[in-house]
């Protein structure tokens, strides 16, 4: 990695500093696994940190799946974690094509209310957004907590997809309409596609953001066949009561993690380069 940093000292200072802080983020997802592998007794007789002894208790993690349901809870993530993607970038990306592309009266007053928004937090929102959705009977379904996280997610959405259609060419849309193409047509057809390493920032930071969301699941869902894997543990961590199953509760934690873990690791390139090209545009 070339920093262009010149200067010896500076660079092994800046390299430690990294290294550092890579193992400050590396060591608590360690320490999740190994405690994963461990069983109660390890957790009250050895030290917290201690290596697990052997043999390694794998089974931790199909004792969970199979005890807990993890399966269903699993898709209940993936179908509200994607269906609130999907929906979150079709809504932010026309808001911001409109805002970027035409100019109306009160469109950059239309526009500093999307950001001003991101700076209100979700959570005071809670109490009417609960009562809101009670009054359409959207409790405890899947479809209720989609519309709710699409929503959340529309505000930077357009902060990050304003730049990239101010960026396009004029000519296109001018283009596209000469060949017989609806308003409709350019935005899906040309303006769209050309903005997808925008749409792929945005729809990746909405996905590690929507899996891992706890407070508005606890709130809108009540009934366990439609829980999320936060609420599920939760839950977990509530029946165990008395006496808590380490072992498994660290693997359901590690379960949770792994697939947004990856998502990051395989995207994290797109995720600062899209963030950045929007800002320069």
């Amino acid at each position: 990695m070339n920093l262009g940093i010149k200067n010896p000292f500076v660079k092994v200072v800046f390299y430690a500093i990294l290294a550092i802080w890579g193992i400050s983020v590396l060591y608590p997802l360690l320490w999740t696994l190994l405690d994963a592998l461990k069983d109660n007794q390890q957790f009250f007789f050895h030290a917290p940190w201690a290596l697990p002894d052997f043999p390694l208790l794998w089974s931790n993690f199909s004792y969970v799946w199979n005890k807990y349901n993890f399966d269903s809870y699993f898709i209940n993530s993936i179908v509200v974690t994607g269906g609130s993607t999907f929906l979150g970038l079709l809504l932010s990306a026309s808001t911001a094509y409109v805002l970027a592309r035409y100019k109306f009266k009160g469109s950059n007053a239309l526009y500093l209310l999307y950001i001003s928004s991101m700076m209100v937090p979700f959570i005071l929102a809670l109490i009417p957004l609960f009562f809101l959705m009670n009054s359409m009977h959207l409790i405890n379904t899947k479809i209720g907590l989609i519309f709710v996280y699409a929503s959340s997610v529309i505000a930077f959405g357009v902060f990050v997809l304003v730049g990239f259609f101010k960026s396009l060419p004029k000519e296109l849309e001018e283009a596209s309409i000469m060949d017989g193409a609806s308003l409709y047509g350019t935005f899906f057809r040309v303006m769209l596609p050309l903005s997808q390493p925008g749409l792929v920032t945005v729809g990746i930071v909405n996905v590690l953001n929507i899996w891992n969301e706890y407070i508005v699941g606890t709130i809108l869902i009540n009934d366990p066949k439609q829980y999320t894997l936060p609420v599920e543990i939760g839950v977990m961590q509530a029946e165990m009561q008395y006496r808590t199953e380490w072992g498994p509760l660290f693997a359901a934690l590690l379960m949770t993690i792994i697939p947004v873990l990856i998502v990051y690791i395989v995207f994290q390139r797109r995720i600062a380069s899209g963030i950045t090209a929007g800002a320069v545009k």
